[in-house]
């Protein structure tokens, strides 16, 4: 009887040929499965998530500039019987595949490449290893840069290079907040100004409609006296004796008035002539 643990699995040999996969648990022997003549063994696999880690590896860039990188990959067996079967280690072989990939990437990039982008290191590894895993039951699921050093008067240099782009981006966001209240201002500005042209159109409209309603007050007006007067001559041309009652009534406001009358001849017959007392 053996066990299986729990996220394992065992590959079965008799007499060193493999025979097949034992699944987690508990497993006894069936009637008549031991023999003297056969030997059986069995080889346990973790299927669980690992991680192996390469340390300071020295790696020279294609600018000639030496650095120390670390990388830390995950990985997973999918497939027992490929892993122990066709590598002869294959936690070995996934160090070995992950340190050439890193060297040859490396060494195809130039410092200040590398500088610019860490995870594309960390990409490329996964991506050129993955295959290769693959061909071995191994599944690489993540690969990451652990550490990344670089000699000492380039991290002087780096340190001055990040102070800088400090600086830079502090003014910058300076900049783009001036630029900001500038634009504000100028907008609300703007919006003062219109509203300013706007309140004076409108008051400017008021008083043209104020003054066109007089003009058009006093027009009807005119009108109206136009029209009375034109009613009154007609009048008078219609009926003369209409003329000699304005005149009596003429006289008769002037008579009231203190005024004194003569009363003359013209060539027409008797006229009254007035004079005002002094």
């Amino acid at each position: 009887m053996f066990i299986v643990p729990q996220s394992h699995i065992a590959l079965l040999y008799e007499d060193g040929v493999y025979k097949g996969v034992l699944q987690a648990g508990k497993h006894e022997p069936k009637r008549g499965f031991f023999y003297e003549s056969v030997q059986r063994s069995y080889e346990l696999v973790d299927l669980r998530e690992r991680s192996v880690t390469l340390k300071g590896q020295e790696i020279l860039t294609r600018d000639k500039v030496a650095i120390r990188v670390s990388l830390l990959v995950y990985f997973r067996v999918v497939d027992a019987e490929a892993a122990l079967h066709n590598v002869a280690d294959y936690t070995t072989r996934i160090y070995e595949d992950v340190q050439l990939a890193a060297r040859r990437f490396l060494a195809s990039r130039a410092l200040e490449s590398i500088l610019s982008d860490r995870n594309e290191i960390s990409d490329a590894v996964r991506e050129e290893v993955k295959e290769q895993a693959a061909m071995y039951g191994v599944e690489i699921r993540r690969a990451d840069v652990k550490d990344l050093v670089f000699p000492g008067n380039l991290r002087e240099i780096m340190n001055q290079v990040l102070e800088t782009e400090r600086r830079n981006e502090a003014k910058l966001i300076e900049a783009k907040k001036t630029i900001e209240a500038q634009r504000l201002k100028a907008q609300a500005d703007n919006e003062a100004e219109l509203a300013r042209l706007t309140a004076q159109r409108e008051r400017l409209h008021l008083e043209l409609t104020a003054e066109r309603e007089r003009a058009e007050a006093e027009l009807d007006k005119k009108r109206l006296e136009l029209a009375a007067q034109i009613e009154e001559a007609e009048a008078l041309a219609k009926h003369p004796q209409l003329l000699k009652l304005r005149e009596l009534t003429a006289l008769t406001a002037m008579a009231h008035a203190g005024g004194r009358f003569v009363i003359g001849i013209n060539g027409h017959g008797l006229s009254p002539l007035m004079e005002r007392d002094a």
